[in-house]
């Protein structure tokens, strides 16, 4: 049996700010249980939901170094669907009304303590990983550690470790004597070749030079990243560890995500009758937001936060154009001031066209996935995107930009091979991408034999997590070696 810890920030079901929270809670459970014990270990934000703080176990506590004091580390745990989770406690690194703060310095040294503790705790909870799967820049210095101080110790020894970057923008940097202080790591730590970036003390950097693989979350931006204009300053370094870089696409809960058993719908549907029930979804969504009710208007829909990575700039250069059109545009997200107030203005210019829900709603994000009949993204970087995983399970078709995990999941339609499952366009243009979306306008309407055989297709992809975890299980071979 290969023994396996996930160390992340975040995991479903007990904490979420994005997309790593499905990946940490949905990944374990479908890695073959014959064969590896998975668990998984997180911090005990006071943030989460009672009904989970009330599933934890007290383990132990016990006295750490960390920054010239004792630092109390306190360790729980608690069982959900055959996972076995442990919780790293202490309240002045993970008190607070939400798992992430503002304040970077401090960020850094909360981060440093967990990846510290998640090494110091594994002795006191009888389990040795074969391999510490560590996500994001978070647990930038687990690998750090590993190779440091925790050699020395017959326990640690052969302990192999992979990072995951699930998005490269996000690194955890700082001054180097400020992090050098905090993590009590040599100064010799610090140098070019290890540490440092840029002046800069660099967390994620840590994890990429130390860890013994590397893995993203796509194909494409597994390439991208080595690239300047997607490499964040450490397109150097991915280079030259393109050897041990691999990307794993993401995968989808295809229970949670299933128009056949969907709570929040109002009409359930499968591949077999989407031709006459989808549309029932989508009358009652035009209701419930005041659009005009007609079931043969394409609506198109937005999931998504509203920032300028997601491409919102191109949207918003041919608003007027695109409503021009023959289509209903409805979008639910929140993020940047410019683009919630732009999907605002749009929505009073053309109210019977456009619905702007500027929140974040569950259950309303399943109704658009079930209910519209493109789904738009037209991303700047994407290392993933699990939005378009969810539109093409829902048979909702997807239109999107070229880059990263879009290209990998949505197959471009080609009307004279009658194969594809969406729409996309290469070049970050807002014409071209309107282009691309009145492509799919006209096979909507004048072509909808077509359009129904590109919804069949998309429902019958498979991005469930089961594809991705056989390629886990692969890496998580190779590197343990027996």
């Amino acid at each position: 049996m290969k023994k396996i810890l996930f160390a992340a920030s975040e995991g479903v079901p007990f904490i979420k700010t994005g997309g790593l929270a499905d990946v940490v809670g949905s990944l374990p459970k479908c890695i073959d249980k014959e064969y590896f014990d998975v668990r998984v270990i997180l911090p005990r934000y006071t943030c989460m939901k009672q009904e989970m703080k009330d599933r934890l176990e007290y383990v132990t506590h016990f006295y750490m170094d960390f920054n010239w004091t004792d630092a109390y580390v306190g360790v729980l745990k608690a069982e959900v669907d055959g996972i076995q989770y442990y919780f790293i406690d202490n309240e002045g690194y993970f008190g607070g009304f939400k798992p992430y703060g503002d304040n970077a310095l401090f960020e850094i040294e909360k981060y440093a303590f967990f990846s510290k503790a998640v090494l110091s705790v594994l002795p006191i909870l009888d389990f040795r990983p074969d391999l510490i799967h560590c996500h994001d820049w978070q647990t930038g210095l687990v690998p750090v550690y590993l190779k440091e101080r925790f050699q020395g110790n017959d326990f640690f020894r052969g302990i192999k470790s992979v990072i995951t970057i699930h998005n490269l923008k996000f690194q955890g940097k700082w001054d180097p004597k400020v992090v050098q202080n905090i993590t009590g790591l040599p100064q010799y730590y610090f140098t070019p070749d290890k540490l440092e970036a840029y002046k800069d003390a660099n967390l994620l950097k840590g994890g990429i030079v130390f860890a013994d693989a590397v893995t993203t979350v796509s194909d494409t931006y597994a390439e991208e990243i080595k690239t300047k204009f997607y490499g964040e300053g450490l397109e150097g370094l991915l280079k030259a560890r393109s050897g041990d870089l691999r990307g794993i696409v993401n995968g989808i809960d295809y229970e949670e995500f299933n128009p056949e058993t969907d709570k929040y719908i109002v009409k359930p549907y499968n591949a077999v009758n989407f031709r006459k029930e989808k549309a029932k979804n989508k009358r009652a969504l035009q209701e419930e937001l005041g659009l005009q009710v007609d079931e043969k208007k394409m609506m198109i829909g937005v999931v998504s936060r509203l920032t300028d990575q997601k491409g919102f700039d191109l949207i918003a250069y041919v608003m007027d154009e695109l409503c021009r059109d023959d289509i209903q545009l409805v979008v639910l997200g929140t993020g940047e001031e410019q683009y919630e107030n732009m999907f605002r203005h749009f929505d009073w210019k053309y109210s019977d066209k456009v619905s702007a829900n500027i929140f974040y709603s569950e259950e309303l994000s399943h109704k658009i996935y079930a209910s519209c009949d493109a789904f738009l993204m037209p991303s700047l970087f994407e290392p993933c995107g699990l939005s378009q995983l969810m539109s093409l399970r829902y048979g909702t078709v997807p239109i999107v930009r070229e880059t990263g995990g879009l290209k990998d999941t949505v197959q471009p339609y080609n009307e004279f091979e009658g194969t594809g499952t969406g729409f996309s366009f290469a070049n970050y243009n807002a014409h071209e991408m309107l282009a691309a979306v009145r492509y799919a306008e006209q096979v909507f309407y004048d072509r909808k034999r077509e359009w129904n055989k590109i919804v069949d297709r998309a429902m019958a992809a498979d991005f469930s997590w089961e594809v991705s975890a056989k390629k886990y299980q692969e890496m998580y071979d190779w590197l343990i070696g027996y």
